[in-house]
């Protein structure tokens, strides 16, 4: 006879608790008394209220009134922000893999975190001939990507040379770039074109080339690429690889002569 899976608890009493409180608020469209909260959870007034504290100081819970409560804006900020990750996967594999056919290369979906770049997404095939080192979920410098470079593009001189104090510009082969006035025109150039490329300067042999894929609020979200050995990498396919991010692009709802 088989048993019946239990479901996975927290580990950490508190964070039990605050799961408890939330999923409470969650029920109700209006705020909820601290005496509900307290009844259907089954926590001492003062435990709830310590923890509903908590939560409103992050901004997860909001307090429209004295001993009541709601769940906070944090919550939807938070929300939009995994929301347009997702939608930007979903929305941008099938083009990503209609571009593979196009190119017979690897073609990459990457999000900014931080200092890195995160690869979320990958269209390819064995006989692209080149072996994809970075699995998704792999991160790499930014400085060091086609991608990276256009978020690094994106930013004020002041954050660059933030980037670059924190990172150093280490180098990964020969071709890195790691003098910051040399990667200051490497970003100029890459705002005047609107591409960016990694010439071999994360893998000796590799080369890739990026554009940027922008919401409907004009943000750069994402970047799409296409690695391809160093002396494959055709120009010919940049148009492609441009049509191809902007109609990403469209379908996030970015419209770029909007207003």
């Amino acid at each position: 006879m088989k048993s019946t899976p239990v479901p996975a608890r927290p580990t950490i009493q508190v964070l039990e608790r605050m799961f408890a409180l939330m999923e409470v608020l969650a029920a109700r469209d209006d705020a909820v008394s601290l005496k509900e909260i307290s009844e259907k959870t089954g926590l001492h007034p003062s435990t709830a209220h310590r923890i509903l504290n908590d939560l409103l100081i992050g901004r997860f819970v909001d307090r429209p009134e004295p001993g009541s409560y709601r769940l906070g804006m944090r919550l939807l900020e938070l929300g939009n922000l995994v929301k347009s990750r997702l939608d930007v996967r979903e929305v941008a594999l099938g083009p990503m893999r209609e571009l593979h056919k196009l190119t017979q290369q690897p073609v990459n979906l990457s999000v900014r975190q931080g200092d890195e770049i995160v690869y979320v997404e990958r269209a390819y095939s064995e006989r692209s001939g080149m072996q994809v080192v970075r699995a998704i979920g792999g991160r790499a410098p930014l400085h060091l990507t086609s991608v990276g470079k256009l978020f690094l593009a994106a930013d004020d001189p002041q954050r660059v040379r933030a980037y670059a104090t924190r990172t150093g510009l280490a180098g990964h082969t020969r071709n890195s770039i790691t003098r910051l006035p040399d990667f200051e025109r490497e970003l100029a150039r890459t705002r005047q074109l609107g591409i960016a490329r990694d010439n071999e300067e994360l893998e000796l042999g590799v080369r890739c080339m990026a554009a940027g894929i922008r919401d409907d609020q004009g943000r750069l979200v994402a970047g799409l690429s296409i690695s391809a050995p160093a002396d494959r990498l055709d120009e010919g396919w940049l148009p492609k690889l441009q049509a191809t991010a902007e109609k990403i692009s469209e379908a996030l709802g970015y419209r770029p002569n909007a207003g």
